[in-house]
């Protein structure tokens, strides 16, 4: 029994892992660690902060991350990731969005 579970385990990852290895594996995993490179940015800036901190580096991998998992979703034919990629591409892309009027606004001289 336990040898079944083990060869079982085995041809779960051969199949997952290298009989599927191709270009499109490899974007989907470079997409998730570039999504993943957002938690690592907001939590060293919160450490330097002392408190927490969403910085702008945040939502660029986040937005970036995104997408790349957008185009993966989309080209596996994946309905699950293809509807949450898209409604969360919006969410980071509205946020790049107000920092930038944000910072617009600081730049603009007072007229008073």
């Amino acid at each position: 029994m336990l040898i079944q579970f083990g060869t079982e385990i085995g041809n779960f990852f051969r199949e997952t892992f290298v009989d599927k290895f191709d270009f499109w594996l490899i974007f989907g995993l470079v997409a998730q660690l570039v999504f993943a490179a957002r938690f690592v940015v907001q939590w060293l800036s919160s450490e330097r902060a002392g408190r927490s901190v969403v910085p702008f580096a945040f939502w660029l991998f986040s937005m970036v991350g995104g997408l790349m998992t957008l185009v993966y979703g989309i080209v596996k034919r994946e309905p699950v990731i293809i509807f949450g990629q898209c409604v969360a591409t919006l969410i980071y892309i509205r946020n790049i969005m107000l920092i930038y009027k944000e910072r617009r606004t600081k730049q603009t001289p007072d007229p008073s």
